[in-house]
């Protein structure tokens, strides 16, 4: 006679085909069309400071994390969006350093997968901010040789570059910031302007982003509500004074605010779990990202708006939580 064997396992029983692992390779996949663009605008050096910014996350990972975590990709993705937000001409140590950083102290100090606070590629960029400010605010311009270096990317550490100082170029919001000078929106679109490496083909990282929110990825609500906030102050600023603000396709099209709000204020781990909270959390980043660009010490705020409103995401599920069925907003379920 046949023996019937019953395997009891934890709910829930029926498994959607979108595991963690998947999904975080969907998103490295997306990515890829952007590290062409960048090195289509950048030349090599854009493929050896990503390189070195995602060994740096991998490595330490490896080191550090639990046996496996490497599997998930998610290490990956914190070094390709880092390297993404990194100037061409930085020496790959660098990179390197902050892609381990990012890593470390944010993600893995904090429990690994799921339990960071902050989003890890922008830890590591806040890191090299603090630590080389020169060297992260320094955009080399290109020379219309693509395989020319744009910086001494090969440059040991701690030691000053070898190579002579490169002619170096501002980006769009630093032209209008410290000159008052426009930027073409066609130039900011196709991403033929000084900055980051993911400072790039706009359209394109618009496209790959939404191709992530059809696959249910990404909230869509998140860079919706940023892109909004962000148009309407814009246009409100620009009304009362066209010649001190820029108008709304300059800021929504000018440095990382698009590759910021479609790859990095969507992380699913550092951003609300509730739609309400999504809306609430993008016109946040979009309300900061104006302030600081505008009232900041620095030209770009894209990376501070996110990380502060990282902090408010526990305060803003608590306040858009459901309300239980049977019970008061305020009321524990029994």
């Amino acid at each position: 006679m046949r023996e019937i064997r019953l395997e009891l396992t934890a709910p829930p029983h029926l498994k959607a085909p979108d595991t963690t692992r998947r999904i975080m390779w969907s998103v490295v996949g997306s990515l890829v069309p952007v590290i062409a663009a960048a090195t289509y605008f950048s030349g090599p050096s854009a493929l050896l400071v990503i390189g070195a910014a995602t060994a740096g996350a991998v490595l330490t990972e490896r080191a550090v994390g639990r046996s496996g975590s490497l599997g998930d990709g998610s290490a990956a993705i914190t070094g390709l969006l880092l390297g993404l937000i990194l100037p061409a001409g930085i020496p790959m140590w660098m990179a390197f350093l902050g892609g381990a950083f990012g890593i470390g102290f944010g993600k893995l100090l904090f429990g690994g997968l799921g339990q960071n606070v902050f989003n890890p590629a922008l830890i590591g960029r806040a890191f090299l901010q603090a630590a080389f400010p020169t060297a992260l605010t320094t955009w080399p311009a290109s020379d219309g040789a693509w395989a020319t270096l744009r910086g001494d990317n090969f440059a040991l550490p701690l030691l000053s570059p070898n190579a002579p100082d490169v002619v170096t170029a501002a980006t769009p919001l630093g032209l209008w910031k410290f000159e008052a000078t426009s930027t073409d929106i066609g130039s900011l679109m196709l991403g033929s302007t000084g900055g980051s490496l993911g400072e790039t083909a706009g359209l394109l990282i618009l496209v790959c982003g939404g191709y992530l929110a059809l696959k249910n990825y990404l909230n869509w609500r998140i860079p919706v509500s940023i892109f909004a906030t962000v148009a309407a102050f814009a246009t409100l600023l620009h009304a009362l004074d066209a010649t001190r603000y820029p108008d709304a396709p300059f800021m929504l099209f000018s440095g990382g605010l698009i590759l910021g709000a479609m790859y990095m204020a969507t992380d699913m781990v550092t951003s609300p779990v509730t739609n309400a909270g999504a809306w609430i959390f993008g016109a946040g980043i979009g309300v900061l990202v104006v302030l600081i660009r505008n009232w900041g010490g620095l030209p770009e705020g894209v990376m501070y708006a996110i990380l502060l409103m990282n902090a408010l995401v526990p305060f803003i599920n608590r306040a858009t939580q459901p309300r239980v069925f049977g019970h008061g907003r305020d009321e524990a379920p029994a």
